[in-house]
C-alpha cells in the first residue's frame, strides 16, 4: 500500500510536528534567535522562521504620467539596445562604437513609444508608481517537537543575557 508523504505544519519541515519556541516582533530578532541556536550547536536545520499575520504594504512613489512612462520605457529600451549592440558589435565589421550607439538609440526610441502606448492603454486606471512589500506582525521560531525543549532553554539563556542578568 502506498505511503502518504510526511505531514508538515506548513513550515517546510518534513520531520514531523513543530512547536513554537519563540515569538518576536521583528524578523531581525527571530534571525538572532536562530543564530544563537546555531552558535550553541543546535541542529538549526530542524527550525524555521514563520511570519504570521502577513499584510501587503504598497508605498506610493509618485504620479505616473505618459511622459514618465515613456521615460521609463526609453531607459528599458536603451538597456536592451545596449545588449543587442554588444552582440552585433562582436560580429560586425563596421565601427563597434557606431553599432553600439545606434542600437542604444533605436532601443530607447522604441522603448519610449511602447511605454507611452502601454500607459495610455490603461485608461488612467493606475496613474501612480508604487513599491510593494510583505510584512508580518510577528515572527515565530519553530523547532521540531523532539528538540523543542532544548531550543527553548537556549533561547531563555539568550533572553537572560540580553536583559543584563548574570
Amino acid at each position: 500500500m502506498p505511503q502518504l508523504p510526511a505531514q508538515t505544519t506548513g513550515t517546510g519541515l518534513a520531520t514531523g510536528p513543530t512547536v513554537v519556541v519563540g515569538t518576536y516582533p521583528e524578523y531581525a530578532l527571530a534571525q538572532q534567535a536562530v543564530d544563537h541556536l546555531s552558535d550553541n550547536r543546535f541542529p538549526v536545520e530542524r527550525t524555521s522562521i514563520v511570519g504570521t499575520d502577513l499584510r501587503l504594504i504598497e508605498n506610493v512613489l509618485g504620479r505616473l504620467t505618459v511622459a514618465r512612462a515613456a521615460a521609463a520605457g526609453a531607459a528599458s529600451g536603451a538597456w536592451f539596445g545596449l545588449l543587442i549592440g554588444l552582440f552585433f558589435g562582436i560580429f560586425s565589421d563596421s565601427s563597434w562604437l557606431a553599432v553600439l550607439l545606434t542600437t542604444v538609440l533605436i532601443g530607447a526610441v522604441w522603448g519610449a513609444i511602447f511605454g507611452a502606448i502601454a500607459h495610455a492603454a490603461t485608461g488612467g486606471r493606475r496613474d501612480f508608481t508604487s513599491r510593494s512589500s510583505l510584512q508580518a506582525a510577528t515572527y515565530e521560531v519553530h523547532a521540531a517537537a523532539d528538540v523543542a525543549d532544548e531550543a527553548r532553554s537556549l533561547l531563555i539563556s539568550l533572553n537572560w543575557r540580553a536583559s543584563g542578568a548574570k
